[in-house]
């Protein structure tokens, strides 16, 4: 995710406390991650996309979350998850960060949006944020943590009673990675698929390196990047390593377009009539 990565300030990090010795001695019971159903995944993503949208409110510009959405969804018709109920929105928070639930939720923050120079940027963006739920990557994430074992049952419970307490811890151990991070290889992953899907849905798959190597320019001390230089892999490892993929492989991709003009339109009418969310 660039994160996934995922926009949430420490106080709001703070926020969101868990009973890890309770669900480590819960994961202990059991051995493995039984297969999640993709109704129950994307039940799982749904509530844990509710706790992080909670600590940070769509931004109030519906024109905004529209064409936002209109490349997401275009996007996402160029993966092998097309049907997954996709919805994506931009977050009122200056902090710069992009994140993907399980299901098809993907958020991107408005600091990270202001960052973007061109469509192409905050395609690839989107697409690696896509990239991490086609893979599955916070699943495998949950079943390599404390919460291993227990999302089999509890989600089949949750089929039967939306009530039940193991689903909210389940959900609420879900939100706690977006303040620990992915795996790094699942991150370097993310990188790869993500020029992948622009390329195939028409864009400069080098919108995506643009936009990292803008990133890892902001000054590491900023507030504004803590929380993604401490859940991702260091920024100019991702550059390098993605480029070095394109690399002969994607070059014919190139000139596909960028659409600067499109995105510069949109974001400066959108400038003109933003207004901070109310906290």
């Amino acid at each position: 995710m660039l994160t996934i990565s995922l926009f949430m300030s420490a106080s709001t990090a703070l926020a969101f406390r868990f009973d890890t010795d309770a669900l480590k001695s819960m994961g202990d019971k059991l051995k493995q991650l039984k297969p999640v159903s993709e109704k129950d995944e994307i039940a799982l993503g749904k509530g844990i996309a509710a706790n992080l949208t909670g600590a940070a409110p769509l931004v109030n510009d519906a024109a905004l979350q529209r064409y936002v959405n209109q490349i997401g969804m275009w996007l996402a018709m160029h993966t092998d998850r097309p049907n997954l109920p996709w919805r994506f929105g931009v977050l009122d928070d200056m902090m710069v960060n992009a994140f993907a639930t399980p299901g098809g939720y993907v958020f991107i923050t408005r600091g990270l949006l202001m960052q973007c120079r061109d469509e192409a940027e905050l395609a690839g963006i989107l697409a690696h944020e896509i990239s991490h739920v086609t893979a599955r990557h916070a699943l495998e994430t949950m079943r390599k943590g404390a919460v291993a074992g227990l999302a089999g049952d509890v989600l089949g419970e949750y089929a039967k009673s939306k009530g039940h307490e193991g689903y909210s811890k389940l959900v609420n151990a879900g939100t706690e990675i977006y303040t620990r991070g992915l795996d790094k290889e699942d991150e370097f992953a993310a990188d790869r698929v993500g020029a992948v899907i622009a390329a195939r849905a028409g864009y400069d798959p080098y919108g995506l390196p643009s936009v990292l190597q803008t990133v890892a320019s902001i000054n590491p001390q900023s507030d504004a990047v803590a929380l993604m230089f401490k859940t991702h892999p260091n920024t100019a490892e991702r550059v390098e390593k993605v480029l070095v993929a394109m690399d002969g492989r994607l070059d014919k991709y190139s000139e596909q377009p960028k659409l600067q003009n499109r995105f510069a339109q949109v974001m400066q009418a959108h400038v003109a009539a933003y207004k901070p969310a109310k906290r």
